[in-house]
């Protein structure tokens, strides 16, 4: 039982702002002003993916230009960037960076395991496709109430034997499955299919034998 998890491509920006190595301080905060972004892409050559610089990279300069604290008290990394004037001298390197073809959820284990809001989208050499944020992996629950039970009908229970009765509906992206299973081994591979589909909120079991 499966049913077919939408990808990054789907729901990622594609229009994308990104600086190369040489833009300057106070032009990457000028573009995340504009273009209210809290992250750009570093490029290098044809668009290939060498870094990131993020609002917590900029910061270092402006904390340390308030409160100067002594060299022994900061640490090396907002020390370097303190002094950061370039983008190559100011981001985050390697990149974190996801590809296209990635699902939703593999996604948002990235973003939760590197503590990231944003995440560069590339190709299999690196170049720069797009990005996809916390809020577009949401956009996943903005999917209707009846395109989510037409989906889990037509892949979930297309699995389900013919001798079963179940049938679906969803209300505000809850699931339930009510009807006729005697095969009990079911239930629990039923569940993990529903909640793989995209958009489901919870699920609720109503099978009876």
């Amino acid at each position: 039982m499966s049913a077919s998890p939408h990808t990054v491509s789907d729901v990622m920006t594609r229009a994308v702002v990104a600086v190369g190595r040489g833009a300057s301080y106070k032009e990457i905060v000028e573009l995340m002003q504009q273009w209210k972004v809290s992250a750009l892409p570093v490029l290098e050559g044809e668009g290939r993916v060498i870094g990131v610089v993020s609002e917590a990279d900029l910061l270092p300069k402006e904390e340390y230009r308030l409160d100067s604290p002594s060299a022994a008290e900061r640490p090396p990394t907002d020390q370097g960037k303190a002094g950061a004037v370039f983008a190559e001298e100011l981001m985050s390197s390697p990149a974190v960076t996801v590809h296209a073809d990635a699902t939703i959820a593999e996604a948002a284990r990235i973003m939760a395991r590197r503590r990231v809001k944003r995440l560069p989208v590339v190709d299999g050499v690196g170049l720069l496709k797009g990005v996809v944020s916390r809020s577009d992996l949401l956009k996943v629950f903005l999917r209707s109430d009846e395109e989510i039970a037409a989906e889990i009908r037509h892949t979930v229970l297309l699995d389900v034997p013919t001798t079963a009765r179940v049938e679906v509906s969803v209300k505000d992206g809850v699931v339930v499955l009510g009807g006729r299973l005697d095969d009990r081994a079911l239930v629990p591979l039923l569940a993990r299919a529903v909640r793989a589909v995209e958009g489901v909120v919870d699920i609720r079991l109503d099978l009876h034998p």
